[in-house]
């Protein structure tokens, strides 16, 4: 079939006004209704769905066309717009359908293996695999088109606020960033190999020495870390950086960018500036450097409640260091059964906690699964100290701070999840500023928090020299909304002798310094401006504004949790011709 009609107009368009016009409609079969002498088409594009009705007027081999289809047609229909008789009020175009008066089949489909609807409840793994017929939804379209204005909402404002557009390399140097490269081997030097970059990050620090001044990109970048609903492999970042700036000018200009982006894709009027909580107040407070700030349920430091306790578990954990911090959760007795209970003890466990304590105030008395070391006095005192009213419930944890913090900070929001007290209509923005400069693996070794290139508290510097320096703050922030990471940034080290000093901190040597950033020592000889920049997650960003879960839903072709792409049915064996080529030989049982 040679012939393409010409659309006039979109299915999920047409309104009541249009009625009496001729329009060309081209589309899927959504779904096909066969009454004898007539026969209903739902005809569907990415804006929507418009009734099609072809009846006893037309010729009939139209109307034998118009039986033959089935769901997944591909067609092209002209006709004119209609009041419709019996109305639709679940569909825009309810109110109208279209008279056929003439059709073309561009191509016939077998029976999808999956459903093209919003609520098929198709198995993840399915839906990936057939990712084309699965993006020929509705919602997934609806997706694709907001990522789009969000993509063009930043193009809109960095180019209005003086940022230049620039591309940085995809093939780069593999250096040390926090997570594993993907690598890509050379064929014309053999033994050497590339690596996708985690971030354009010293690019765009070359850009600012270069001169460009105010920098941003919508660029992929590449991590290979284990995946969860908010990873993927490869990824996008609105990323940025300016010059001769300071944390205060990259937090004004990004507050802009959010307030612009919220009110032209959600209508929402967004109030500036942002909160800012400290590093140190976010944990303290909320046990994450991410808060969700949409519900109370915040952490109580209890160490001065229980340090003579008989309860030896929380004594044994202040005497190594450790914390002793409890949340109340409203109304929770009667809503946390022991079976509830339980099972939120076993998922504590993947945060290192080794059980929780809970306590219940019911009937002016105190129940807890440590009642046998605590007076009821003891219990409400404690009680007291988290705010517990009649009916509440408090969980505590105790041991190494990290611990407390990563199992309350998780304990908080899933309680929360739970109670329904998670609104994806409400967006609560803040700010997390003064990150530490450093934190320790899991060796103890040092290392940098976000990445060497940020610069410390100016301030702080002599506790680079006394040794002090797991309190030395660095010139980061993140931006946070509803309990996820936005983006983040820092203002970079502009100073070539600091630069050389923190590489010394953080054990490297100058043969390793050369090795890894030679080309950015270099550049940092000629004159290089103070700077600073943030870069955003897009995806999540995307997902979050969306209220959508996973990532994966806002992204064309995403990987599966196992890193593979299902479409493509990437990573694949290649052949032992182009290993050769690469000097490479694989150890696996597929070239065995």
């Amino acid at each position: 079939m040679s012939e393409i009609y010409k659309r006039t107009h979109m299915c999920g368009e047409l309104r009541l006004a249009d009625e009496g016009k001729e329009v060309i409609l081209n589309g899927w079969v959504a779904k096909q209704r066969s009454l004898g002498s007539l026969v209903f088409v739902d005809l569907r594009d990415k804006t929507g769905i418009t009734q099609i009705t072809f009846n006893e007027d037309i010729p009939e081999k139209l109307m034998e066309a118009a039986k033959s289809l089935r769901s997944e047609y591909s067609i092209g229909v002209k006709g004119i717009v209609h009041e419709r008789s019996s109305k639709n009020g679940n569909i825009p175009t309810g109110e109208i359908e279209v008279f056929a008066t003439d059709m073309i089949i561009y191509s016939s489909a077998e029976t999808p293996p999956i459903y093209i609807k919003d609520d098929d409840n198709v198995d993840e793994s399915l839906r990936l695999k057939y990712r084309y017929l699965d993006l020929r939804k509705n919602k997934m379209q609806r997706n694709l088109l907001f990522r789009h204005k969000v993509t063009k909402c930043a193009r809109d404002y960095f180019d209005e606020n003086g940022f230049v557009e620039v591309e940085t390399p995809m093939l780069i140097k593999s250096t040390p960033e926090g997570a594993r490269d993907y690598l890509v081997p050379s064929r014309v030097k053999q033994g050497s190999f590339y690596a996708l970059p985690q971030s354009p990050q010293m690019f765009k620090q070359l850009l600012m020495v270069a001169g460009t001044d105010r920098y941003f990109q919508i660029v992929k970048c590449f991590r290979d870390e284990d995946l969860r609903a908010d990873r993927q492999p490869e990824f996008t970042q609105i990323d940025l950086e300016m010059s001769y700036v300071d944390q205060d000018d990259v937090i004004e200009m990004q507050e802009g960018f959010l307030r612009k982006l919220m009110k032209e894709l959600k209508d929402i009027d967004i109030e500036t500036p942002f909160p800012r909580l400290t590093w140190t107040e976010a944990m303290e407070r909320y046990g994450s450097d991410k808060p969700d700030t949409r519900f109370g349920i915040e952490l109580v430091k209890l160490n001065d409640l229980v340090e003579d306790c008989d309860f030896a578990v929380f004594t044994n954990a202040l005497k190594e260091g450790g914390d002793v911090r409890g949340i109340c959760v409203p109304g929770g007795a009667e809503k946390y059964s022991r079976k509830k209970i339980d099972k939120l003890t076993e998922e504590a466990k993947h945060y290192g906690a080794k059980g929780l304590v809970w306590i219940k105030k019911e009937n002016g008395e105190y129940n807890s699964s440590v009642k046998k070391f605590f007076t009821q006095e003891q219990l409400a005192t404690i009680m007291d100290r988290l705010e517990a009213s009649e009916g509440d419930m408090a969980f505590i944890v105790s041991d190494r701070k990290k611990v407390v913090f990563d199992t309350l900070g998780w304990l908080r929001r899933k309680i929360a999840g739970q109670l329904g007290m998670l609104d994806d209509n409400q967006f609560n923005f803040l700010w997390v500023v003064d990150f530490p400069m450093f934190e320790e693996d899991e060796e103890g070794n040092l290392k940098a928090m976000h990445h060497p290139f940020t610069q410390p508290k100016l301030d702080e510097l002599y506790k680079l020299e006394d040794g002090n320096l797991l309190d030395l703050k660095a010139d980061a922030y993140d931006i946070v909304l509803n309990g996820v990471e936005l983006g983040g940034g820092s203002v970079r080290i502009h100073d070539k002798d600091l630069q050389a000093k923190m590489f010394e901190v953080l054990g490297l040597s100058d043969e390793e310094c050369q090795e890894k950033f030679g080309f950015l020592i270099e550049a940092f000889k000629y004159g290089a401006p103070p700077h600073a920049g943030l870069a955003y997650g897009l995806d999540r960003m995307v997902m979050l504004l969306l209220g959508e879960k996973s990532i994966r839903e806002v992204i064309a072709f995403p990987k599966n949790q196992n890193a593979e792409c299902l479409v493509s049915e990437a990573p694949g064996v290649v052949d032992e011709k182009q290993l050769e080529e690469l000097g490479i030989k694989v150890c696996t049982p597929e070239h065995e």
